[in-house]
Formats: C-alpha cells, structure tokens, sequence
C-alpha cells in the first residue's frame, strides 16, 4: 500500500471511481476534426483534486489507463495554452499537436507527492512545447516545387565555384556556371536568404532532403534563444521572493532551465547542503508559491500578460 492506494495493476480498477471520459484521443490534424474534437473538449469533465491525485498516482506506478485518463482530462488545458499562441505563423491544429506532446511529457514526470496541482505543472511543458514548435516551423517559407532542384543545383555550385575561384563567386558567375539567367538566380538567392525546411524534398525522384547536403551540425535558431532567454529572464522575476538557494533549488528539481529534473541528490551535491536540507527547502520554497498573491505573480509573468 502507497499512502493508503494500492499499487496499479493490468486491469487495475483504480479507475472504478472516476467517471470514464469520453475516449477523445488525439486530434486529426484534419480542420474539420478538428472542429469536432474541440467540441468534446469542452464538454469532457475535469477531474477533482482527489481524483487527479489517485489517478497520477497510478499513472506513476504504470498504469496506461491511468495516464490516458490524466492526458485527456486536460485536453482542455492545451486548448487554452495554444489559443494564446494564434497568429505566429502556426495553425491551431499544429499548436495542439506541439501541446499534446508537451502534456505527455508533464504526465511522465509529474509526482503527486510533492503537492502542487498537475495543471500548474503541465502548462509549463505545454508552453515549452509549443513554443520550441514555434521557433522549428512557424518562419518555415514555402517554395514553388519548380524552384526546389533549381535552388538544390544553385547551393552546391556557389560552394564549387568560391571553392575553384577562390573568390565569393557573382550573380552571373553562378548564372553562367548553372546555364540560368541573372533574374532567375537573383530570385533564387532570395530563397536562399529566407528559413529553409532541411525535410524538403528535392531531385528529381525527391527522396532525397536539403538535410542531405549539409554538414551535420546542429545549432539553435534565433528566434529559438530567444524565446529562452525571455523564458529565463521571467523565471527569473518570478522568483524573486525566493532566497537565492531556494530559487536555486527550484530551478533545478524543475528543470526549468535545462529541460532536465534534477534529483534531490543531485541538485544537493550542486548546492552544497545535504539531501535533507534540500527537500526542506524545497518544501518552503513551494509553499511561498503557493500563496495566492504569488500564484498570481507567476502565472501572470510566465504568460506574458
């Protein structure tokens, strides 16, 4: 027995309390499914704080039934969150999507015991997830079909021509090196200029990718480090009622800056206390959020309002 719950099991009927949702599933990235998906969404019941905590209980001993339920009953906690984001080159659908992932994740780390609402927890993910959704695809530009091999053809020969000129070749070098006039490549080069899906196809039985033609090296985007920094710099303001080493503490244990949850050990042997010590911090750092008017401080910081 685990605080008074038996552990989960195949077929558990640890669900036997909790009213069965609908079976929403996930969304098709279909418009219209969409539509009807966002109507069920909102007619699903939300689960009450015992019956959150019994059923992320089990979901972290493994029960799968558990953790769907956990899923879509928030369902509803993702619309909302990609809502927010409209009008930054994403359509809902795809914002959804990004959110669901960033919901699953939170349902594989979330620990019950610790005391806060599983909501307050998920919307970071959500949020983290949709944004890095955001900084991957939303300034993706399409290119007419026609010009895909074109501009594959013009990459490769700029790298040939500076590499055989020794100079940065010019518009009619590469013009007269590829036979295609000036305005073409001109046009091209605009293209070039622009964020360029690396999955695109090109050749002529277009089973190859840009990614292809690139070194494998992997470096994140602009808009990306950004959104990071903002994202630190307002976890930062937020928890600016905590001590430094609770702040420290909670940072940490969250991974709120690296992705990555730190365990009670691990973030002890950073700060340079004992295990104990920290989890007594950790306790007292959660509950100054938990007050109200800090509550408030956050979830307005964190969302930009």
């Amino acid at each position: 027995m685990t605080n008074g719950i038996a552990p989960a099991k195949s077929g558990s009927p640890c669900l036997a309390a909790v009213k069965p949702l609908s079976g929403l599933g996930f969304p098709d990235p279909e418009e219209d499914a969409i539509s009807h998906w966002l109507k069920q969404v909102g007619r699903t019941r939300l689960l009450t704080r015992e019956e959150e905590y019994m059923v992320a209980k089990h979901a972290k001993e493994g029960c799968d039934a558990c953790r769907s339920l956990l899923i879509e009953s928030n369902f509803r906690l993702v619309v909302t969150v990609a809502k927010k984001c409209r009008g930054r080159g994403l359509a809902l659908s795809d914002l959804i999507q990004d959110g669901n992932v960033g919901l699953m994740r939170a349902v594989g780390k979330f620990d019950p015991d610790r005391g806060y609402k599983f909501s307050t927890y998920a919307t970071w993910w959500i949020r983290q997830s949709i944004n890095r959704g955001l900084s991957d695809h939303a300034r993706t530009i399409r290119i007419p079909a026609h010009s895909v091999e074109a501009l594959n053809r013009l990459l490769r020969a700029i790298v040939q021509l500076n590499q055989r000129l020794g100079h940065e070749a010019t518009v009619h070098e590469i013009a007269k090196a590829i036979d295609l006039p000036v305005e073409k490549v001109t046009k091209l080069l605009t293209y070039s200029k622009e964020p360029i899906s690396l999955d695109m196809p090109t050749g002529d039985s277009e089973e190859s990718s840009f990614a292809e033609f690139l070194p494998d090296t992997v470096q994140s985007s602009a808009i990306e480090e950004t959104n990071r920094s903002v994202l630190r710099a307002r976890l930062a303001q937020s928890l600016e009622f905590l001590s430094p080493r609770e702040r420290a503490i909670i940072l940490a244990r969250y991974g709120l800056l690296n992705d990555e949850p730190m365990t009670l050990q691990e973030v002890a042997n950073q700060v340079g206390i004992t295990r104990e010590r920290t989890r007594q911090l950790e306790q007292e750092a959660l509950a100054k959020l938990r007050r109200p008017e800090n509550a408030k401080l956050l979830k307005s910081l964190l969302s930009g309002d």
